[in-house]
């Protein structure tokens, strides 16, 4: 393809590169209904234009054709292949791509002619990038950049992961199917919902230099029947009877490392939490959080006889009123 001859696709459908695919899929609709044919019976000029909107749209809306359009332009069909030899109908600028295996040896060849040998005798190698905005083709030397061995030309890939609170505080290993290949990986003590797990080597093989990415496993924890978790501390909730919120008590509360003692003081309201220091989450800088026991003043449904008759009385003498300030509440 001559360099005269690169379309922009992103100008066709009138978004711009960093559109969503939702905000893609709007903007063919719209084209799409403008000049379809059957609206414009005769109209090549509207054919055409329906054409040229439907090859845009196959391309970025596509994640994996529009990933190699954004990095190499209008070479993005060569990416990852042998260039063709130049044969009838294939029209290539005047420039005999043959000699080349793919295109990453021709970026490589083109800029090692104005990079010189690596400082340290190893091998240097390029890749392409389209500046900021538009696509484009050859838009001048610009257009690339200089990049030692080892840097992140691989491809990552990301999976999710459900662990248990219990394979998340005390860590797990787990065994994964990538394809053919089957892998054991140790998830460390600690892990939370939004953890990311990095795997040397595992990802995604990049098609330009065969190099192979990281794979990041995302965490999920599954919802437990009592914990939850409120940034690093771990959360419960303890219901307690009236009498021991009024005159304070000894309660026994599960913990990671099982029962433990706790003391309320007398009068805690409903919905005060307790701090249980060091008894909570694994912190990834060693050491522990913290478990917050929230209070739940839970009145009794059943009461008996001799229940009721004291909580008559209670509330015969009873000289505290907890809304004795409301009379004074004015908007």
């Amino acid at each position: 393809m001559a360099a005269t001859d690169f379309k922009d696709y992103y100008a066709i459908l009138g978004v711009n590169k960093t559109a969503s695919q939702e905000e893609i899929k709007q903007a063919f609709r719209k084209l799409a209904r403008k000049y379809h044919p059957d609206v414009n019976p005769g109209n090549k000029q509207a054919e055409a234009r329906f054409k040229e909107i439907n090859e845009a749209y196959e391309v970025v809306s596509d994640p994996d054709k529009r990933k190699k359009y954004d990095q190499f332009g209008q070479y993005w069909k060569q990416a990852g292949q042998g260039f063709p030899s130049g044969g009838a109908g294939v029209d290539m600028g005047g420039f005999d791509f043959s000699q080349y295996g793919n295109f990453d040896e021709f970026i490589n060849e083109l800029l090692g002619r104005f990079g010189g040998a690596s400082p340290r005798g190893g091998r240097q190698t390029y890749s392409y990038r389209t500046p900021t905005g538009a696509p484009s083709g050859f838009g001048g030397f610009n257009d690339f950049g200089y990049q030692d061995p080892g840097a992140a030309t691989a491809q990552d890939s990301e999976a999710a992961i459900t662990l248990t609170f219990g394979e998340a505080f005390h860590g797990v290993q787990k065994r994964f199917s990538l394809g053919n290949e089957t892998i054991d990986v140790r998830i460390p003590a600690g892990a939370k919902t939004g953890t990311r797990l990095r795997v040397r080597g595992k990802g995604q093989i990049n098609p330009m230099t065969q190099q192979r990415g990281d794979l990041y496993l995302k965490v999920e924890l599954q919802p437990h029947s009592f914990f939850q978790m409120e940034g690093d501390n771990l959360v419960c909730e303890v219901a307690i009877t009236p009498d021991e919120a009024t005159l304070g008590a000894s309660i026994d509360v599960p913990t990671p490392d099982g029962m433990v003692n706790v003391k309320l003081p007398a009068g805690v309201r409903s919905g005060q939490s307790l701090r249980l220091r060091g008894k909570g989450w694994p912190l990834a800088k060693g050491g522990r959080g913290d478990q917050l026991v929230k209070v739940a003043v839970a009145p009794p449904k059943d009461l008996s006889q001799q229940e009721r008759e004291y909580y008559e009385k209670i509330r015969a003498i009873r000289t505290y009123n907890p809304r004795s300030h409301l009379s004074q509440v004015k908007l």
